[in-house]
């Protein structure tokens, strides 16, 4: 079995009486999706906040590559390689495709410059930055500001930007959200060739997609994990099927 790309060890973090996260342990592994899932108030955004280091545990460990990510902030962990695409879309509605997928790849690269133009002038970052457009399924939507995108397309543009980091992990949070059945299928079909470019820790409320793309589950319940398994397994699971799935299975 191939060692793991991303590994959560303990993660456990509180607020006042409220435990978020509680000892928290998964990992991601090479070519995989693992979805991550359970009832609202799981606690599954502080983890993942926890994981790109936006906030900091109480106690626990995350390593990427086998790197402890201790003591490294949110922008330091995307230059390496930690990509995040939120549930609510993240990008500048005033910019166009483009413009966005080069600013993604600019602040990968660690470069900064004084001016807008002078970085949509560096034919290296708008290379990359062409090539994950087009991996993204957004090819000849390239001059379109993002405002006027549909909903579906701005999904695959959070998702070209995040290819822009070069990615050793995707964190995707929601990315079916407000889709309907077709754009989720497409949405679907992409991640699944993207578990080949970096593998995938999924939050996801549809469990039709979940159910569909993922290699393993992991079932958050008040902040803790009470089962990690394949689909059949977490389908199959009575204490799952009591206290989250009941008759979405």
């Amino acid at each position: 079995m191939a060692d793991p790309i991303l590994e959560i060890r303990g993660l456990s973090k509180s607020f006042g009486a409220l435990k978020a996260t509680d000892d928290v342990t998964l990992d991601l592994r090479p070519g995989e999706i693992h979805a991550l899932i359970g009832p609202n108030g799981a606690g599954k955004s502080t983890l993942i906040k926890q994981v790109t280091g936006e906030i900091a545990p109480d106690a626990g460990e995350v390593r990427l590559s086998g790197r402890s990510l201790a003591g490294i902030d949110a922008a330091g962990r995307a230059r390496l390689g930690m990509a995040r695409s939120f549930q609510v879309s993240s990008v500048a509605a005033e910019f166009t495709v483009m413009q966005n997928v080069v600013l993604a790849a600019q602040g990968a690269s660690g470069v900064t410059f004084r001016f807008f133009r002078p970085v949509m002038r560096d034919e290296g970052l708008a290379g990359r930055a062409r090539d994950c457009i087009a991996q993204a399924g957004l090819s000849g939507r390239e001059a379109v500001p993002a405002a006027e995108l549909a909903h579906g397309e701005r999904r695959k543009l959070e998702i070209a930007m995040a290819l822009a980091l070069e990615p050793r992990v995707f964190l995707l949070d929601e990315p079916m959200a407000g889709m309907g059945s077709e754009g989720a299928t497409a949405l679907g079909d992409l991640l699944d060739r993207l578990r080949h470019r970096a593998p995938i820790l999924l939050v996801e409320h549809d469990m039709d997609a979940v159910f569909r793309l993922s290699d393993r589950i992991s079932v958050l319940v008040y902040g803790r994990v009470v089962a990690t398994g394949t689909p059949d397994e977490i389908r199959g699971n009575a204490e799952v099927q009591r206290v989250y799935l009941g008759e979405e299975a």
